[in-house]
């Protein structure tokens, strides 16, 4: 059986998905699965040995250029590899219109998707042959993946233990290990202070006292602040100011760097963004925080991983601006994700899986 999943962006929701992959393998011994994605995050997927072709996608700089020759071209190059790959199933586990349109594109009688009172975009509706609805167990974003996927099959995921695999190169491996020994030692942090909606930040004065307090709770314990942006870039200098040399800001990273660096923290602290995502997938524990944003729906699950839900009686709204939004970032108290890391810390010391 061959089967295409398209799942095309964003970082976190990539992450999210990654289950599925075992979820096929495991339900459909000897399956081959490709995976349609944004040309951005072929990092994710492209050493993943699980994964027989990855289909790129630029989505992006299609719509701005719809009728351009080159992308027609690429629109006809894709068209062409999809449809001789002859797909058994296609699952869009994406549920929009671009996703529609490349589960169409394929050409397979057979492309499985989300029931329409719960798709992003209502067309993709038309592009699909058969829709599955959620159960009430299926919360959490993973777990809709996965029953979308899991329709055709006589396996219920909910029996399943799966991991979702982010493979690097060895090179970058060695990049990550050799910056990590010029570490003092001691415990690792990762404050992933950035994200790409304002509603899910937190303010800068609570990171600057989770930081006292983590190094004077660890004594020897290094922060690294990671940033992708030149507002993110200045938090983590005023952090580094404020704090002191215990505190240090990454260079930036490229998503196939950043990958192995986090597998080699003890614990990343971040709220809903897809570096959050990378540290629960590569094992990796966590201490997140939601606001705008459902932690039932997207949270990492495990013992390894604590959340914090904003309080508000609005929590979860799924907007992008608010104009109470400085309100919400304070309802997140330092001394509440601070007991997060120390219970976490306490009874996973290395923030590591721990073997049977």
């Amino acid at each position: 059986m061959r089967v295409l999943i398209v799942k095309t962006s964003s970082l976190g929701d990539v992450i999210h998905a990654l289950p599925v992959i075992d979820y096929l393998h495991q339900a459909s011994p000897g399956v081959e699965i490709d995976w349609v994605v944004e040309e951005a995050l072929l990092s994710i997927l492209e050493h993943n040995p699980s994964l027989a072709r990855i289909h790129l996608v630029r989505t992006k700089k299609w719509r701005k250029a719809p009728f351009a020759p080159e992308t027609r071209a690429e629109l006809k190059a894709l068209r062409t590899a999809l449809r001789e790959r002859s797909y058994d199933l296609v699952f869009d586990i994406q549920g929009n219109l671009k996703s529609g349109l490349i589960a169409w594109l394929t050409g397979a009688k057979e492309r499985i998707g989300f029931s329409t009172e719960v798709l992003q975009e209502k067309l993709n509706r038309f592009f699909t042959t058969r829709r599955i609805p959620f159960r009430a167990e299926d919360r959490n974003v993973t777990d809709r993946y996965l029953r979308v996927v899991g329709a055709p099959f006589d396996r219920d995921y909910a029996d399943m233990s799966l991991k979702g695999d982010i493979v690097s190169t060895s090179e970058d491996e060695t990049a990550a290990e050799q910056y990590m020994k010029e570490l003092p030692p001691g415990r690792v942090f990762l404050f992933q202070v950035g994200t790409t909606w304002n509603t899910k930040l937190w303010y800068p004065e609570g990171w600057i006292e989770l930081a006292r307090r983590i190094t004077t709770r660890y004594p020897g314990a290094t922060i690294l602040v990671n940033w992708g942006s030149p507002e993110e870039k200045a938090l983590g200098e005023r952090i580094v100011a404020e704090v002191g040399a215990s505190v240090r800001l990454l260079p930036w990273l490229r998503i196939k760097e950043l990958i192995p660096v986090i597998r080699r923290v003890d614990l990343l602290i971040g709220g809903d963004t897809g570096p959050l995502y990378l540290a629960a997938a590569v094992g990796t524990a966590t201490v997140s925080y939601y606001r705008a944003t459902s932690a039932a729906i997207y949270a990492p699950k495990g013992e390894r991983h604590r959340t914090v839900q904003a309080p508000m009686e609005c929590r979860g709204c799924g907007r992008t601006s608010c104009p109470r939004d400085a309100e919400c970032r304070s309802s997140i108290t330092v001394d509440t994700l601070f007991a997060a890391v120390t219970d976490l810390m306490e009874q996973h010391p290395t923030g590591k899986d721990v073997p049977c």
